[in-house]
Formats: C-alpha cells, structure tokens, sequence
C-alpha cells in the first residue's frame, strides 16, 4: 500500500492529486475499522436469546433510508433482477445468522480474524468451478492462513475452539456462496447497486422478522424496550456506520479510485478487527494466539495480492 509514497517517481504526481488520493482513502479505512470494531459491537448487545431481534431492528433502521434514496431505481427493475437479488438476500440473511450467533460464542477477535478467511476462500471456490490451477503463492498463502487460524483457536488468550469459532468458518464459506453467486446470477449484473443492496437487505429483514415471529424467541420490540443507552448506542453503530455508512462511501470511492485499491484497503477489516479485541474487550493473546493471528493477517493479504496478481 506504501509503495507509490517509496516510489522513485513519486514526485512527479501533483499534490492535488495526492491529497484527492488520500481523501479517498481515508473513508475507505475508516468503513475497515467499523467494520473491524462491528463484531465486538454485535458482541456487547447480542445475546444469544436475542440475535434474530437484533438483526431485525438493525437492518430495519437501514432498508427505508435504502429505499427512499434509490426509489427510482427499484421501480427500474425487472423480474428477474428481483429475484436474483432476493436470492441473494437470502444468502445474506444466513451470512448475518451466522456471523451473529458466532460472535456471541466465542472473541470479536476470533471472530474478525477467522471471517478474513473469505479472501481466501473465494479464489480456490473461483478456481474449482472454473476448473483453473491456483498459483503456489495463492496455495502458500491459503495455507498460511488456515495454520493461522488453527493457533489462532487454540487457547492462550484467546477463545479456545468452540461454537461460536465453527460459526464463523461457516459465515466465512457463506460470503464465498454470496460473492460467486454475485457473479453468477446474469439478472443482478446489470443492476445499479444500490437497488441491489435494498433488496437483498430487505429480503434479509423479512427473513429475520419471520423467524422471529415463529422462533419463540425475544422479539424486536421486547429487546428494544430492554435496551439501554449502551445497546443503543451499539445497534446505532452497526447500523448507520457499519452498514450505511459503508454502502454509500463504496459507492462513493468506486468511482474516484480503482476497484482493486477500494478492496485492498477494505481488506485491513481483520487488522481492525483484532486492535478493537485486544484494545477495547481485553484478550490478550498469548505466544500461541499472537502467532496465529499475523499467520492470518499475512496470510489473507499474501492470498489477496496473489489473487489479483494472477486475474491479471
């Protein structure tokens, strides 16, 4: 990421363009750090009586902002993208069920780390069904990371193997269902992305609110009266940081700079994720655990780099 400010020729681009390079970035880092401090968040308000609750009221303080920005847009789409899109919500929907329950059951750490490996897990499923050899940097990387995780989950500070850890590699196989059905769905590929995310995140709520209403378990309005200022400050912050916030500024960034630079500095979400654990919820990882945790980071960044290296 520092390697133009290296750069020899570094002093040929004009400061203005620097200064715009780096506003861009900047909301780009900081969406990485909300959604590295998310699961700690989710784990702070969320139990695990009140998941589905939770997912309810938060996304559904997100979806009529969605709705009332890009209305034209919905009303633009078609059958089929509808569809499409809503399939895709439902793969989201089990993503958040997921992530959520995970969190509940083992460390934000944990939890930021393991997830990380969808970076890594995309380009092999890519890779399977295309029927194309992974590069040995891509096959080293992956094995790094999965040596990572398997310290990483072995006590000495952090959460030793658990539910919640099993939870999360699921949610981390359920982002690579999401991405390369994204890429399959012919339907959702012409559609803008904003109507996109405002189906799929409303299909998601009506997922939520259904097994609410049948799961017998703590509903939405209940939670939200039990609710103090801490738990709502937390739902706030998933909500208008974690979610909208982070839609918009994409959207925003992807036209101002590279897709390939927006998903670098998205992928330092696992480095937040692991500062907000060790700074704000006190693990401290030991010897074992500290490894595992750069094997992971190195890991998925190697893996990331590899992956775009051999697309082009």
């Amino acid at each position: 990421m520092a390697a133009s400010s290296a750069s020899p020729y570094a002093g040929s681009v004009p400061l203005g363009a620097r200064r715009r390079a780096w506003l861009t970035d900047l909301p780009l880092l900081l969406v990485a750090a909300f959604w590295g401090g998310s699961y700690l968040a989710a784990k702070g308000i969320t139990t695990s009586h009140t998941v589905v609750a939770v997912l309810v009221l938060r996304f559904a303080l997100v979806v009529p902002v969605l709705v009332a920005a890009g209305r034209k847009g919905l009303r633009a789409l078609t059958g089929a993208q509808w569809r499409g899109a809503a399939l895709l919500g439902g793969i989201l929907a089990g993503i958040f069920l997921l992530e959520t329950y995970g969190v509940v059951h083992t460390s934000a750490t944990n939890a930021g780390l393991i997830i990380s490996l969808t970076m890594i897990f995309t380009p092999l499923a890519e890779a399977a069904v295309t029927r194309t050899r992974p590069s040995r940097g891509f096959l080293g990387a992956a094995g790094l990371s999965v040596a990572g995780v398997v310290l990483l989950t072995q006590g000495a500070g952090f959460t030793a193997p658990s539910l919640g850890d099993l939870l999360i590699l699921l949610a981390a196989v359920a982002r690579t269902v999401h991405v390369l059905a994204m890429a399959r769905i012919k339907a959702v590929q012409s559609a803008d992305a904003l109507s996109l995310t405002t189906v799929q995140l409303g299909t998601a709520v009506l997922v939520f609110a259904v097994l609410s209403a049948t799961g017998g378990g703590v509903s939405p309005w209940a939670a939200a009266l039990d609710f103090g200022p801490r738990e709502w400050a937390g739902l706030l912050f998933l909500s208008v940081f974690c979610t909208l916030f982070a839609f918009f500024v994409q959207m925003w960034a992807v036209r101002r700079t590279s897709a390939s630079r927006v998903s670098l500095l998205l992928g330092t979400e696992p480095l937040w994720a692991a500062l907000a654990g060790i700074a704000l919820a006190g693990d401290r990882p030991g010897v074992l655990g500290l490894a595992g945790a750069v094997l992971v980071l190195t890991g998925t960044a190697w893996g990331r780099r590899s992956a775009d290296a051999d697309a082009r």
